[in-house]
């Protein structure tokens, strides 16, 4: 299953790459499941990021690998490629891509994830887009709103 979203944001790419920091990863947490960071390397091919999340008394653990990081002159992203996943996702390929437009940039999240189950990918949808379209006016907060 794919799932794209995009959030204007007032500050240049390079500036918004060099962005993707602890603090923003912190603020971009959901609500719920609460995100508890156990190790976070940065966006850079090797890097690592571990979480544990937490519903309850339920704790699973989620570690991503940074695999690739390109600049060029018109965009910038880097990709974070599942390697230990909570059930029920048995894939998970998330680039954030963040592209020149004029004086501004536009982030996107590219995010393709899978389950045992096409249906339970269907069912999933919702939930995942819920999760990443809050954090639209996290990136605004910290890269600034377009006016």
């Amino acid at each position: 299953m794919k799932l794209h979203l995009q959030t204007p944001v007032a500050q240049p790419y390079q500036t918004v790459l060099e962005g993707f920091t602890v603090d923003l990863f912190r603020a971009l947490s959901p609500p719920f499941p609460r995100l508890k960071i156990l190790r976070f390397e940065g966006s850079f091919p090797g890097d690592r990021v571990e979480v544990e999340l937490q519903a309850g008394f339920i704790r699973r653990r989620w570690t991503s690998l940074i695999t690739e990081r390109e600049i060029t002159a018109q965009e910038a992203w880097f990709t974070d490629e599942g390697q230990e996943l909570p059930f029920p996702l048995t894939y998970w390929r998330h680039r954030h891509l963040i592209s020149r437009s004029g004086d501004h940039s536009i982030i996107q999240e590219q995010i393709e994830y899978r389950t045992p189950s096409r249906l339970l990918d269907l069912l999933l949808y919702p939930i995942m887009y819920v999760m990443f379209a809050v954090r639209g006016p996290v990136y605004q907060r910290f890269f600034g709103k377009v006016r």
